[in-house]
């Protein structure tokens, strides 16, 4: 289905809306959106065009006086998709758990209205209900995930550094990150740490130069710890801010060993993932992760003996797993405890080989599996800390992460909230200002591909040293 703005600038959010509510192989009408304002009264008209056939519905609305002109288009945006929600509720009979909310970041949105006074911290719940049509839970859901977010500091010299190693052992059939295979890439491993080092000395130059702190730093990827122990060790002797919180990314138990953990260990790496994200082998062999449930638990057994605070992903939604399977491997991951987990919800995206095959019997239950994720971690003390959306996830659903013991993770609160500038190393490695006086952001984004990279650092660095003045 296709959605023509006459105003442009709310196309993108809309066609968003549309895309919820319907496969993009179906396609039964086009819509046309129009509106006018004459003397502060705004016309919103939605026109459904099927064939010869057309239906209008039209609304009105006015809007608050003395509005900045930022503002004054997001409430008209917003105005404009619970228009368009209640039109396309009303033809399908459906009604979806975010309402006419479509960002990644609802917490980030619901947190700028109370900062601007519009709304009361315990009234949340309410207003999303009734003026976004957010279901119950899930608008409890955000107010629960506010409260625990304690450790935000906006402060525009405390940043966030992210280095990024865009490579794994093999390719799971769902991902659509910019990772590479290693057997693809093995010899242009060393050279890309040369530039990646060259580019972390840089910004080393960089922080010092602008009186930066460094507060947290992420080495995601990719699969940081398909590295080997020279070239992991080369990387972490190069790294040495006394941070709050230091993660790595170890995701793949096939790549974790004895001797990898100590490394981590002795350059004070403090936080690890190691992501089952399913306990079913069977499900594992059949989205391309090489890995068993022998390695998962061996690999985290160790973890705790070198006192890793431990992240493990799952994710609700992969392909031939009904909920009894899913059941099972949340029941199996709070016999391990740890002290993260964050829940996923599968989502469609290009550059997957997971092809929208899932039968839509499977796909009605994970509804269910996110429902009995959240009760059961919650009843066995874990909280939800950060939450995020994407485009295409089933049932229009989320990614939560839950701690326990006041383990949150501050670089996923940081990013995921808009809240901390982010200096961004590697391939694929973006980085973010914040300028919290003015309610802006900046991104500026590094090459895509190693080889890119590889071919123009320098480019890189001269980007990111004007980036930061």
């Amino acid at each position: 289905m296709k959605i023509v703005c006459e105003n442009i600038d709310y196309e993108k959010d809309m066609q968003d809306l549309v895309n919820l509510f319907y496969r993009e192989t179906d396609n039964p009408f086009s819509i046309h959106h129009s509106d006018v304002t004459i003397g502060g009264t705004t016309t919103s008209k939605i026109e459904i065009i099927n064939g010869e056939e057309k239906k209008e519905y039209v609304k009105f609305f006015s809007l608050p006086p003395n509005l900045t002109p930022l503002r004054e288009k997001s409430l008209r945006k917003s105005n404009f998709k619970n228009h368009l929600y209640q039109v396309l509720s009303s033809i399908t009979k459906k009604s979806l758990p975010w309402g006419s909310l479509t960002g990644v970041r609802p917490c980030k949105f619901v947190r700028e209205m109370v900062e601007r006074g519009e709304v009361k911290e315990h009234l949340i719940p309410e207003m999303l209900m009734k003026e976004y049509y957010v279901e119950e839970d899930k608008a409890r859901l955000v107010l629960d995930i506010l409260r625990n977010q304690k450790c935000i500091i906006k402060n525009d010299k405390l940043v966030d550094l992210f280095i990024n190693i865009p490579i794994c052992p093999t390719r799971c059939n769902y991902c659509s990150f910019i990772s590479n295979e290693l057997c693809k890439v093995a010899d242009k491993v060393d050279t890309y740490l040369d530039c990646l080092l060259k580019e972390l000395r840089a910004v080393k130059k960089l922080i010092a130069d602008k009186s930066y702190v460094i507060r947290t730093i992420y080495i995601g990827g990719g699969t940081p710890t398909v590295l080997t122990n020279l070239q992991l060790e080369r990387l972490l002797s190069e790294i040495n801010y006394p941070v709050t919180e230091f993660t790595v990314e170890c995701g793949r138990a096939d790549t974790i060993t004895r001797e990898k953990l100590e490394i981590l260990k002795r350059y004070n790496v403090s936080r690890i993932s190691i992501n089952p994200q399913t306990f079913c082998e069977s499900t594992l062999k059949r989205i391309g992760r090489k890995q068993t449930n022998k390695q998962i638990l061996e690999a985290y057994m160790m973890a705790m003996e070198y006192d890793f605070v431990v992240n493990m992903d799952i994710i609700a939604g992969l392909p031939g797993e009904k909920f009894g399977i899913f059941k099972r491997t949340i029941n199996t991951l709070l016999e391990l405890s740890p002290h993260n987990i964050t829940v996923h919800t599968l989502t469609y995206k290009n550059g997957t080989d997971l092809k929208d095959d899932n039968s839509q019997v499977f796909e009605k239950e994970v509804p269910r599996m996110v429902d009995y994720a959240e009760k059961t971690l919650i009843e066995n003390d874990y909280k939800p800390y950060y939450i995020y959306r994407q485009k295409n996830q089933i049932g229009g659903l989320e990614n939560v992460g839950y701690y326990r013991d006041g383990n949150v993770c501050i670089f996923n609160i940081d990013s995921m909230e808009d809240v901390s500038s982010v200096i961004g190393i590697g391939a694929g490695a973006i980085s973010k200002r914040v300028f919290n006086l003015e309610n802006r952001i900046e991104r500026e984004p590094n090459c895509k591909f190693i080889t890119d990279y590889i071919d123009r650092i320098d480019e890189m660095i001269a980007k990111k040293v004007k980036f930061f003045s």
